[in-house]
């Protein structure tokens, strides 16, 4: 390449940039992130590639650098992705330090592109296996785009019951007025290019394990050497009375998700079921469409998945846009005129007018086909799976909300987690299996989703056993955090609700540190830190409480008002996890540590504000409070 199409610029001097620090500085025009880590001066791309998130906003910890948005991570090493949503990883730039000048060396195309795609291997003719993917979603496409990247060089099939490439599913509820080719993740000529056939409209109708064969609704029939059933799950189905009238629909595709915004533009809108997918469509359509009833059997919209806390805030975000909320009942009967739905009745009597029901009540993996086979399903139909993504049954992988899988947070107990990131994560797990690798699956479940421009974060996963939430807070409207531990495994789950796309510092540090395995045991270490317009939740798993606290769980909230957000929040992690990742602290220790993390906070790179704040010994007592839970058996 001719030298000109190569750049050097000076971005700053070596003391502007402190060891830990973000910084995004310009290239030619072009924004490019300087991370300074280990005194060690790093320049990579500055979006992150899946929703282009600005990573100066995001969470360093050691090489991992995590997407203030959605979770995603990356190696500030290589800029190799490390953990999804994202599926590309972001270039590499070269830097060096003269005379305390800090130089960024880089060529204009990549400076223009805020992602690098990996380098992947050919299919060779020669090569005559053929890995056979079930399924056009995400974890197909990462285990089909994974196998190339490791070598593997034979035929690699894609079939799915889709009219489409696999595309973003996520948006389906959040943003219903976009076209399905706004939504692509890989558009078809990507995968022609990487030797990866789709084969669209193809559903698999039966599977004969022992001839390792699958045959589909048209007739035709694949032999497999290696199999990966990632079908994926569909909405469950009313079984009411009038339930087959027209205009009552699924959010399934992007076609029903167009569908259901025409039908109900300026009409009469009924939504059964209060989880993910109903409230986030009741936000979209709550300035479109004429009325809009949400009718559910639970007290609270995501009762069971993130509780009543933060179920309450947002029931009462969308009551504010005119949103009627049927609580605590459920649908009986659908009435129709002409085949059209017109009505629909409630168990507690109510008629609400309805000219079209969108139904959200659940999710059934798409595993009917297997029925009759010796393959290894829970009593909801989920494929049962190993830490490998491997089935009861030789040379068979499973992947996404398909399966069952064992949970590390849970004690390895098994669940079923129906996110994006999580069936990712699935599929590169499976691949890596497919070419004998010997990978287990090691990741942390991050949910993200969206209501009236404000945003839930969960990172964890709750478990479903009694007792194991440790603790709450509801403080007004926008302002809600929940946690949740399970007796053995310390803190296992958090989730915040708050303005904006950025999720908390807090919530990526969690994921962080769940990642690096703090999740293993001892006492959850918390910090509420309260604004005007959110609340951020810190937690982190300090060493185990002294023996003769048996099985309790302690929760240790403090609340450090008046720091800067980022300082706080770097700081003081930054002295915690110091410290308990050496193991150095035990539970009584707790206060002393806090006033030596809030001491080394008085900084002068923080002002008189920090210093203002500083906790003194005498202020523990009254800056703290420590509650202990005694928690039954273990999960």
């Amino acid at each position: 390449m001719d030298s000109s199409d190569t750049i050097t610029e000076e971005v700053c001097r070596e003391d502007d940039v402190g060891d830990g620090q973000l910084l995004e500085v310009m290239v030619a025009g072009y924004p490019v992130l300087l991370v300074r880590n280990r005194k060690e001066f790093r320049a990579l791309g500055s979006k992150c590639p899946h929703y282009g998130a600005p990573l100066s906003k995001g969470v360093l910890r050691g090489e991992r650098l995590r997407c203030p948005w959605h979770g995603a991570c990356f190696n500030v090493r290589t800029g190799d992705i490390e953990e999804y949503p994202a599926l590309d990883c972001i270039p590499c730039f070269k830097v060096t330090v003269e005379d305390g000048k800090v130089f960024i060396t880089a060529k204009k195309k990549d400076l223009e592109s805020s992602l690098r795609v990996k380098d992947t291997s050919r299919r060779c003719l020669l090569n005559k296996n053929t890995m056979l993917l079930l399924g056009g979603g995400v974890a197909a496409l990462v285990c089909a785009e994974t196998l190339r990247q490791e070598g593997f060089t034979g035929r690699i099939i894609m079939a799915t019951n889709e009219k489409h490439v696999p595309y973003d599913k996520s948006k389906l509820s959040k943003e219903m007025n976009l076209k399905a080719e706004d939504i692509y993740l890989r558009k078809p000529e990507f995968l022609e290019a990487r030797g990866i056939e789709l084969w669209t409209e193809k559903e698999a109708v039966s599977v004969d394990f022992q001839k390792q064969k699958v045959r589909f609704m048209d007739g035709s029939s694949q032999k497999y050497h290696q199999l990966l059933i990632a079908t994926g799950s569909h909405s469950g189905f009313l079984k009411v009375p009038g339930a087959d009238l027209q205009n009552i629909c699924t959010l399934q595709s992007p076609e029903d998700s167009s569908k259901i915004l025409e039908l109900a533009t300026g009409k009469n809108l009924v939504i059964v079921g209060a989880s993910f997918i109903g409230m986030e469509v009741a936000a979209f359509l709550s300035d479109k469409a004429g009325t809009i009833s949400v009718v559910e059997r639970e007290e609270f919209p995501y009762q069971h998945a993130l509780g009543p806390q933060v179920g309450g805030v947002a029931m009462k975000m969308l009551q504010n846009k005119g949103v009627k909320f049927h609580m605590k009942t459920e649908l009986c009967e659908l009435k129709g005129k002409d085949g059209k739905v017109t009505e629909a009745v409630l168990a507690n009597g109510e008629h609400l007018p309805a000219d079209v029901v969108v139904v959200g009540i659940g999710s059934v993996p798409n595993s009917v086909f297997l029925k009759g086979t010796s393959i290894a399903r829970d009593d909801k139909g989920a494929i049962l799976v190993n830490l490998h993504m491997q089935t009861n049954i030789p040379n068979v992988f499973a992947a996404g909300d398909v399966v069952t899988f064992p949970v590390a947070l849970l004690d390895g107990d098994s669940s079923s987690i129906r996110h994006q990131q999580v069936a990712e994560a699935h599929g590169r797990c499976a691949a890596l299996n497919m070419l004998r690798r010997g990978k287990e699956l090691h990741t942390v479940p991050y949910f993200w989703s969206t209501l009236l421009g404000k945003s839930i974060r969960y990172a964890g996963r709750k478990g479903q056993r009694e007792g194991n939430r440790i603790s709450s807070h509801q403080l007004g409207l926008g302002l809600a955090e929940l946690t949740w531990s399970s007796s053995s495994s310390g803190l296992a789950a958090t989730v915040s609700l708050s303005p904006g796309p950025a999720g908390h510092p807090e919530l990526l540090f969690f994921a962080d540190l769940q990642c690096l395995g703090g999740h293993r045991g001892g006492t959850s270490l918390s910090k509420a830190m309260r604004g005007s317009k959110s609340v951020l939740f810190a937690p982190v798993t300090v060493p185990p409480v002294p023996p003769h606290t048996g099985s309790e769980v302690g929760s240790v909230a403090a609340a450090v008002p008046g720091l800067p957000e980022q300082a706080l929040s770097h700081r003081l992690w930054e002295g915690i996890h110091g410290h308990c990742c050496e193991g150095k602290p035990g539970a009584t220790e707790i206060p002393d540590l806090l006033h030596q993390v809030s001491e080394s906070m008085a900084s002068p790179c923080l002002g008189n504000r920090a210093q203002s704040s500083l906790l003194q010994p005498a202020e523990i007592p009254q800056r703290l409070h420590i509650s202990w839970l005694s928690t039954k058996g273990s999960c």
